[in-house]
């Protein structure tokens, strides 16, 4: 079976709709996913700081059909994308919160709910309270998830996450790697990624 990891940062749109597809993608493929969160911010300062440059500066012409392009495959995905009044967002607390979602087995229905308020309703996650609450909507102790999100690994697993990504070649969210060193960017790259893990499954 294909070795299959997922890095992501909630804080993006097209992560959302990568997070969304790659669900059906292991249901399709029979494959389990490793995921990876990391903080993007952390990546865009080391390795790709022209982002910040194009969001201050954005060619109106292409702004206007990324737009367009990002409702399109909403539209395809039956994903609503409203665009936040806060953003970027902070997402260190929203991405560490995912981090220990996963000690109770429930990163994937968390990082949903992060993804939902914050891309569909706007609400600002950055928020630790906000985030502890969603944490409870799920069945998980506010208390004791707010305790382990500020825990000193917690935050040095995320750190390790984002310099392993950066390491490995990566440059943003979402990243998907099959078999250590097959890296595809982007949510448009999935289809790729399915293909490629069928490949490998039934060799």
């Amino acid at each position: 079976m294909s070795k299959v990891e997922f890095f992501f940062d909630c804080s993006s749109p097209w992560t959302y709709l990568a997070f969304c597809r790659i669900q059906g993608i292991i249901k399709e493929t029979n494959t389990n996913v490793l995921w990876r969160p990391i903080l993007v911010g952390g990546v865009f300062n080391e390795i790709n700081k022209d982002i910040y440059e194009a969001r201050e500066n954005p060619n109106p012409v292409k702004f206007k059909y990324l737009r367009k392009d990002l409702q399109d495959w909403a539209d395809s995905y039956s994903v609503i994308i409203n665009w936040p009044e806060v953003f970027p967002l902070n997402a260190v607390n929203v991405m560490r919160a995912v981090l220990v979602a996963e000690k109770f087995d429930k990163l994937v229905p968390y990082s949903f709910l992060c993804f939902e308020e914050y891309w569909s309703k706007g609400v600002d996650i950055s928020d630790l309270e906000i985030l502890c609450e969603m944490a409870y909507s799920i069945g998980i102790d506010r208390t004791d998830f707010k305790e382990m999100i500020l825990r000193q690994e917690t935050k040095d697993l995320l750190r390790k996450n984002t310099s392993e990504l950066i390491e490995r070649g990566g440059f943003g969210s979402p990243t998907v790697f099959i078999n250590n060193n097959d890296m595809y960017f982007g949510n448009d790259r999935l289809e790729l990624v399915k293909q490629k893990i069928l490949r490998h499954n039934n060799n």
